[in-house]
């Protein structure tokens, strides 16, 4: 059994990606009005399903290459505390805990980078993470990705090499996301569930009967399985 959860805007009320960004700009690593007018429109083209990821990829990694890791992890620890605790909305520890009392396995399944994203599945207390993975050289971030980039049918290809790799499946498996760009994989599990969803994965949902979760109105809108 699978519990697979997307992250921005699913188990976040905002999206990692984009608030590392900020982030960055706040400290002074890089430009702010250039950096946050590009991270803006990366944004937008996300919401409105015409993303190129790899274009936004060498946007977003390209930081990571310019001061040494030790700043990185610091910048990293602070952001965590500072930009995602607060994000982290009131219902996911209560669903997660419900998934692992059943059986199920957890994976936290995102589009944005591992070095984002790994601190923040370890503080949810999710153990196996599948997110796209910045390429390093002895220790250091080239600014590239290594291997296919955790993003639309990408993460349903990922998803589906993880699960042959540890003997898994998709069959009883459960998958969270707001976004209607992670409908390769919502088409893919037993119980897709769309989680404060945006208007295109709203009306996908209410037309395939899938469930619906809204933050606001819990513990009405309660997922069965």
């Amino acid at each position: 059994m699978l519990a697979l959860f997307d992250l921005d805007q699913t188990l976040l009320a905002g999206d990692s990606d984009y608030a590392w960004g900020q982030f960055l700009a706040s400290v002074g690593a890089v430009d702010r009005e250039a950096y946050e007018r590009a991270n803006d429109a990366f944004y937008e083209a996300y919401k409105a399903g015409t993303l190129d990821i790899r274009a936004f990829l060498a946007f977003a990694l390209e930081p990571l290459t310019r001061y040494p890791r030790s700043q990185l992890d610091d910048w990293r620890a602070r952001f965590l505390e500072e930009r995602i605790q607060p994000m982290i909305k009131s219902w996911v520890p209560d669903r997660l805990a419900r998934h692992r009392a059943r059986g199920a396995t957890l994976v936290l399944v995102t589009a944005t980078n591992s070095y984002v994203t790994a601190p923040i599945a370890e503080r949810l207390g999710i153990a196996h993470l599948i997110a796209t993975i910045p390429e390093e050289r002895d220790g250091v971030f080239t600014g590239g990705v290594s291997g296919v980039p955790c993003f639309r049918e990408g993460k349903l290809q990922r998803v589906r090499s993880w699960i042959a790799d540890h003997g898994l499946s998709l069959a009883d498996s459960t998958f969270y996301s707001d976004s209607h760009n992670d409908l390769p994989l919502l088409e893919a599990v037993t119980y897709p569930v769309a989680v404060d969803p945006d208007p295109a994965l709203l009306a996908t949902a209410r037309s395939r009967a899938w469930d619906i979760l809204i933050s606001d109105r819990l513990p009405l809108a309660e997922h069965a399985k």
